[in-house]
């Protein structure tokens, strides 16, 4: 489902200033998004002007590294290659004004990757912006829910 919640920008196949908003079922790294009452949550996705976009994989990605201190082992946990996880950072670095994560030169313990303060400041920002919509979407999350088909059980 797409709808209007805050006026960001638009993207390929979008009104502008739409953000799009998925209802699924439960991934860990999205707590905020969660809505335990009706087994259903909301994914955000930011699309600016121009193309570039922000979401909850990038997010998580962002998460990991900080948690990590290393793209390979955020990516790994994500189940994706090192050089995809490097990719979408790239793309990430290359959106903002400053890079969002920096690697840092290998000593006794190797190499790694650390968050800037950028890289904290946008992740903080698509997290309120996530908890925002969870908490103004739950009495719409709760309603779509109520509306499904009854699912057997082992399905």
């Amino acid at each position: 489902m797409v709808g209007t919640v805050y006026r960001i920008a638009g993207g390929r196949g979008m009104a502008r200033g739409q953000i799009r908003l998925r209802e699924a079922g439960r991934a860990p790294m999205m707590r905020a998004m969660e809505h335990e009452e009706t087994g259903a949550r909301l994914r955000i996705r930011i699309v600016f002007d121009g193309g570039g976009m922000i979401g909850p994989g990038k997010a998580d990605l962002l998460d990991r590294i900080a948690r990590c201190g290393s793209i390979a082992a955020a990516g790994r946990e994500m189940g994706m290659s090192y050089k995809r996880a490097w990719e979408l950072i790239g793309t990430l670095n290359a959106m903002f004004r400053a890079p969002l994560v920096e690697r840092t030169r290998g000593g006794p313990g190797g190499g790694g990757a650390v968050l800037t303060d950028m890289g904290r400041k946008v992740l903080g920002l698509y997290r309120a912006i996530e908890a925002e919509a969870a908490g103004a979407g739950a009495s719409g999350v709760t309603a779509l829910r109520a509306l499904l088909r009854d699912i057997p059980e082992g399905k």
